[in-house]
């Protein structure tokens, strides 16, 4: 089984080219994602490259950024070559099988994450329950798109 899911921000802008029959999209970008345990005089955090191909590599290009917080899942791929002096560059690559975001477009802006349902009523819960959890006003629960 080759399966890998990492949580990270995107390092640099995807680069998007599209080729190939079907013009098919390949987007790139390579995520640093945060270790767990961090020692002195060792990195903190990781840097992996990513592949995203098709509609998610249109995904890809149309919303995420650098910065973006993003849950990758994928398989690892050697992406290994011998370089024009004929030595060997050994490398891996996550071939990605789905993209989602981690934090909400505020949060990563540096603003207060929307913790409020927008159904056109603009509300935003007042107070906190006390247990982590907001309280929801009386009248909402026609806006809330679940019951």
């Amino acid at each position: 089984m080759n399966k890998v899911i990492l949580m990270g921000r995107l390092t640099r802008d995807p680069e998007v080219r599209y080729g190939g029959a079907n013009n098919t999209a390949v987007a790139r970008y390579s995520i640093a994602v945060d270790r767990r345990f961090k020692r002195d005089g060792q990195p903190t955090a990781d840097f992996f490259n990513c592949t995203s191909f098709g509609k998610q590599g249109e995904f890809v290009e149309k919303y995420l950024r650098k910065g973006t917080k993003v849950v990758i899942e994928g398989e690892l791929q050697n992406d290994n070559y011998q370089n024009k002096d004929g030595q060997m560059v050994y490398g891996t690559r996550i071939i990605v099988n789905s993209v989602e975001f981690a934090e909400s477009k505020n949060s990563q802006s540096g603003g207060a994450a929307n913790s409020g349902f927008d159904g056109g009523s603009n509300f935003t819960p007042s107070s906190d329950a006390g247990d982590g959890f907001m309280n929801i006003p009386d009248g909402i629960d026609e806006e809330l798109p679940f019951n």
